[in-house]
């Protein structure tokens, strides 16, 4: 016997068990989308990571480099002023390079989740559209 039905609750049960199953896969879909959007956050911190060390880098050696180079070659001719500056120049250029580059990766990485944001968005709007 079921007493469901004969209270005349079969229908709602079999509603909340529908809406408990929707609830369910949507649950499993926002956390795949989680798991990738994670997976490609953590690439790019990676990379701003890299990318920092290698500007840190440039940096040393950009400065060591020059030291070197102004003191040794051009100390005794009278060109050395030129070339001083053409040679700190270039490294700078080299060291403007790669801090662009980090601060475009930086802000590609600040936009993380952004599917998963959105989705999340539509479900609260279509859950407050329903109540």
């Amino acid at each position: 016997m079921d007493w469901l039905a004969l209270l005349g609750l079969g229908a709602f049960v079999d509603r909340w068990r529908a809406h408990a199953i929707e609830a369910a896969i949507a649950v499993e879909d926002r956390t795949t989308l989680f798991r990738l959007e994670l997976r490609d956050y953590r690439r790019s911190l990676a990379l701003i990571v890299g990318l920092t060390i290698a500007a840190a880098a440039l940096t040393v050696v950009a400065l060591t480099v020059l030291s070197g180079a102004i003191m040794v070659h051009f100390w005794e001719t009278p060109e050395r002023i030129t070339a001083a500056w053409s040679v700190a120049g270039l490294w700078v250029l080299l060291w403007a390079v790669a801090v662009a580059a980090l601060w475009s990766t930086a802000r590609k990485a600040g936009n993380g989740f952004a599917l998963t944001r959105q989705e999340l968005g539509r479900d609260w709007q279509d859950i407050k559209e329903r109540l």
